[in-house]
């Protein structure tokens, strides 16, 4: 595992819209620009490396994350990958689509739903959108929200920035209701 640096972004909302909130809304990142070994190669069909080496990683970001969380209970989590100009959108998609969510459930102990993710390609200081969804309940308006990271220097052309993220206190001042877990099993059935 070549990493190179480790960031942790901590974002804490406390008044959103003209609206003290009152429960702030914690948005937590912890980010890791490591050194892509795909880079210049030609392409692969075997991801097998780059999903064992986000498994890796995901548990070392995801400590990172609820450690500075500390206490507060998330409702929310996501993941992104931004892989440099000299790798391939794939090499980001397997390390945040196959395997990395385990690392974060078990850290968390929870969250059976879905997680949502974001790779794309882009050069030093490009930033990546991280989309937050429910931990227990994709469904759960509350916790579908984002946050934006930017590495100055990161990711270098033959690097990916990996990184994972939890939300805590819900979206700043959520006032859209969602559709009862009823609501949208009766939907579904009727698109079938």
């Amino acid at each position: 595992m070549d990493i190179r640096q480790i960031y942790l972004f901590d974002q804490e909302i406390r008044s959103e819209g003209g609206r003290i909130l009152a429960t702030p809304t914690r948005r937590v990142a912890a980010a890791a620009v490591l050194r892509n070994p795909h880079a210049c190669q030609a392409p692969i069909d075997d991801f097998s490396g780059l999903v064992d080496l986000s498994v890796a990683v995901g548990e070392i970001l995801t400590a990172r994350v609820l450690g500075a969380l500390g206490e507060v209970k998330p409702i929310g989590y996501g993941k992104a990958a931004l892989v440099g100009t000299d790798g391939d959108l794939e090499h980001g998609a397997a390390m945040i689509h196959v395997r990395i969510g385990l690392a974060m459930r078990k850290g968390a102990g929870a969250g059976p739903a879905l997680i949502p993710g974001n790779a794309k390609v882009g050069g030093a200081g490009t930033p990546i959108d991280i989309i937050f969804g429910g931990m227990n309940n994709a469904w759960d308006y509350n916790a579908m929200d984002s946050m934006s990271i930017v590495v100055p220097d990161a990711p270098r052309p033959n690097e990916i920035l990996l990184a994972v993220a939890f939300l805590a206190g819900g979206r700043p001042n959520a006032r859209i209701a969602g559709a009862s877990p009823e609501a949208v099993a009766a939907l579904m059935r009727g698109l079938g």
